[in-house]
């Protein structure tokens, strides 16, 4: 394989460099052979073009004439090829709704601590009475 030009560099639109950091943040990469390099940049503007139009013509884009955040999230939500980014892609919401979920899981969770607790009282009384049953 012919080694990178100048020329060669044109080919890719993402910086190389910012490439051979991100891949030499991984503990196990130890050296980055450039057609090795190149190939990544290129797979990774192949990635994001087709989960970009793929985000476009199935989410309300076409209708915009326009991609926007929640056609990516809809897409990393709703698509299993794409399900990996649900993390990183999350759909946004207010900040008064958020609070209100934190509010209600708090909720949830004090109310799952007292059930837990009145099992357990359940469970010691149970075994009170099977113990008086055979005496």
């Amino acid at each position: 394989a012919a080694r990178l030009s100048g020329g060669e560099n044109r080919l890719v639109s993402l910086p190389l460099s910012r490439i051979r950091v991100i891949m030499k943040s991984s503990p196990e990469v130890s050296s980055i052979n450039q057609d090795a390099l190149f190939l990544t940049a290129k797979a990774t503007e192949l990635f994001v073009r087709y989960l970009a139009v793929y985000s476009y013509k199935h989410g309300r884009g076409k209708e915009k004439n326009a991609l926007t955040y929640s056609d990516l999230s809809h897409t990393a939500e709703e698509c299993e090829t794409f399900q990996f980014l649900a993390d990183i892609l999350p759909k946004k919401i207010l900040a008064s709704k958020y609070l209100k979920m934190l509010e209600k899981e708090k909720r949830d969770g004090e109310m799952g601590e007292d059930d837990e607790e009145e099992e357990e009282e359940e469970e010691d009384e149970d075994e009170t009475v099977d113990e008086d049953v055979g005496s």
